[in-house]
């Protein structure tokens, strides 16, 4: 891969655009300044994290989402942002010329990369609101795109203005997978943490033969994983983080070094009488049965140590429970480990600013 030695001040790349304007990087700060002062509120995050990155400090603070516990806050070196821009260029194929839309915020890290790729890359970006119809107000095709998957779920019938996408932020549900299938868009499931500055893998979901839809994510040019005695992932990234090794809670299955299949987080496994179950995992075969949004947890048992609980977003409604309870029991795929013990109906999910389900604070609602 390409090294670049950038210094305080990383030089923007002569062909990189906004709305189809070229920059240097001292009109890229009078454009920054004006998104401040007169745009909307998302312009003004990206106008905030362009003085940033053209400023002479080596870092920026980014903050993580919070999904899994309190936001913390996290320096992230701009060498190792630049670095992480180049590998996604080489993986996905999308360097200079590229055109790309930027419709996620700015402010979080998987927006302020999009940034990151365009200025380092020399891609002709597009701002437009980090709506959940992101694609509804845009009339031409781009080569690039990045969306969380709820974005993704309301731009079905508009995905054909996107050529290769990334989805991130969360997980992509079979439902979603199975409408995707036959898509022209290249659409790619990524794995990364703030920590790791955006994606260090990823994996096609719609391939032109719904068999070869990759099972495991395959890492980034530059990336070394590794696993734990907790089965967790490592990961040795040394383009991307000062750390020597990154340790996760993220539970897989390592396929080799540069492949791995997510089973689930360790913060989520539920121990009960002694079986280790992933709800993650569960959570994937409840998903043929439940279209409203839900997630599997656990609540204390005395007999079973943990017991394993249903949490749907869901006005209680006694028909619906009874229909599950029945629809799960029979569901051949679920060992009887697996089955919920109870069901709760929870009207409005606690989220994260970005959307994420916290599912401590949201199962906090119902457990008394």
């Amino acid at each position: 891969m390409e090294t670049v030695n950038y210094f305080s001040t990383p030089q923007i790349h002569k062909e990189f655009s906004i709305n189809k304007q070229l920059f240097t990087n001292d009109s890229l700060k009078e454009q920054a300044h004006l998104f401040i002062k007169e745009g909307e509120v998302y312009e003004q995050e990206v106008g905030k994290f362009l003085l940033e990155w053209l400023d002479s400090n080596e870092y920026i603070i980014v903050y993580t989402s919070g999904s899994t516990g309190t936001p913390k806050a996290i320096k992230v070196f701009k060498l190792h942002m630049i670095q992480s821009a180049l590998a996604t260029g080489k993986f996905f194929k999308v360097g200079e010329g590229t055109t790309a839309l930027l419709c996620l915020s700015a402010t979080y890290i998987a927006g302020k990369m999009m940034l990151v790729r365009a200025m380092v890359l020399g891609w002709k970006l597009d701002i437009v609101p980090p709506k959940t119809n992101p694609l509804d107000t845009v009339y031409k095709q781009y080569d690039f795109c990045a969306m969380v998957p709820l974005q993704l779920d309301n731009s079905l019938n508009r995905l054909h203005l996107v050529k290769k996408l990334i989805v991130g932020g969360g997980a992509i549900s079979e439902n979603l997978k199975e409408l995707i299938q036959g898509v022209k868009t290249k659409i790619y499931e990524t794995y990364g943490m703030t920590e790791t500055v955006s994606h260090i893998a990823a994996r096609r979901v719609n391939p032109k033969k719904k068999k070869d839809v990759a099972r495991f994510f395959k890492a980034l040019p530059g990336i070394t994983l590794g696993i734990d005695d907790r089965n967790c992932l490592t990961i040795k990234a040394p383009r991307l983080s000062n750390e020597a090794v990154i340790i996760t809670n993220d539970v897989i299955e390592l396929n080799s070094y540069k492949k791995f299949t997510w089973k689930g987080r360790y913060d989520n496994v539920i121990n009960s009488g002694g079986i280790k179950l992933y709800p993650e995992e569960i959570e994937t075969k409840l998903q043929l049965l439940i279209t409203k949004r839900f997630f599997v947890s656990s609540v204390p048992d005395d007999a079973l140590g943990d017991k394993v609980v249903l949490v749907v977003e869901q006005t209680y409604d006694e028909t619906i429970e009874e229909f599950l309870k029945e629809a799960i029991v029979n569901l051949k795929i679920l060992s009887k480990y697996e089955v919920p013990k109870e069901i709760y109906f929870v009207t409005t999910f606690e989220e994260t600013p970005t959307g994420k389900v916290q599912r401590t604070k949201t199962l906090d609602k119902v457990i008394v």
